[in-house]
């Protein structure tokens, strides 16, 4: 019988709709659409399939502005038991070291955890840094790009990671993180009627940087180690474009001498 599951979760702006504030040096989320980080809805899916088979509570903790409570009710439609926000405007500007410090503290006054499931990376940083990070900071063991995981007896799993060319099989003691891979599995509906309840019903917990015992200066861009310098941006490269017309023995002709060509 697990205990509590937590997955954290992070709302992100689509990748082709991202713009960064020059000023600032940091992503403006003002003029793009987001959505929950997608490799976090395959941590979330597979923290309900334990849940469905171990039994245990699932608990989503994220980071980010009042906004994304929407997003988070989100997870709660499809599942999760409760849901946690941590939002205070010192933590703007914060890059993976203080994220992973503010989400570890949040987990540490949870407690009573036994797996911790985050996405392998989200899609608007891809550093992947946070979930080593969170682990880091708990001082507990941690596995990248896992994809299935399965409980054993005395406390410990069996969880398969890919790697290169393949995939390989670890066993690990809880309590663990584990960052879960993009596409490992799909996500569920949520529950219509769930869903309309956790509008109308569900009370999202909000938690400052005093509820965690964090002070300004561990957060944000005073908390960060890495600062952003200069943006510069790079176009595509631009791709040939010929059209050939006439009739279809001549293109034929015409596509094979070029196709040749670049052989």
């Amino acid at each position: 019988m697990l205990r509590n599951i937590i997955v954290t979760m992070k709302v992100t702006p689509k990748p082709e709709e991202i713009v960064f504030d020059p000023v600032t040096k940091t992503v403006d989320r003002s003029k793009a659409s987001n959505e929950i980080n997608p490799a976090d809805k395959n941590a979330l899916e597979t923290a309900l399939q334990l849940k469905d088979k171990y039994g245990g509570k699932v608990i989503v903790v994220s980071m980010g502005p009042p906004f994304w409570e929407p997003f988070i009710k989100l997870a709660i439609a499809m599942g999760a038991d409760d849901a946690i926000l941590i939002s205070d405007r010192a933590l703007a500007g914060s890059d993976t070291l203080p994220t992973s410090l503010a989400l570890a503290k949040a987990i540490s006054k949870i407690g009573d955890y036994d797996i911790i499931l985050t996405g392998e990376e989200s899609s608007d940083g891809g550093t992947g840094q946070v979930p080593p990070g969170i682990a880091a900071w708990l001082g507990i063991p941690h596995v990248t790009f896992a994809s299935q995981i399965e409980m054993m007896e005395k406390g410990r799993a069996r969880v398969k990671r890919t790697i290169k060319g393949g995939y390989e099989i670890l066993e690990v003691e809880t309590p663990f993180l584990a960052s879960i891979e993009l596409g490992c599995n799909t996500p569920r509906f949520p529950d219509f009627r769930r869903k309309r309840w956790a509008e109308r019903e569900f009370k999202l917990k909000v938690w400052t940087l005093a509820d965690l015992g964090l002070s300004p200066e561990e957060v944000g861009f005073k908390g960060s180690a890495t600062t952003v310098e200069t943006l510069i941006e790079r176009k595509p490269p631009e791709r040939l474009k010929r059209k050939i017309t006439g009739p279809p023995e001549d293109i034929a002709e015409e596509l094979a001498r070029i196709l040749k060509s670049l052989i």
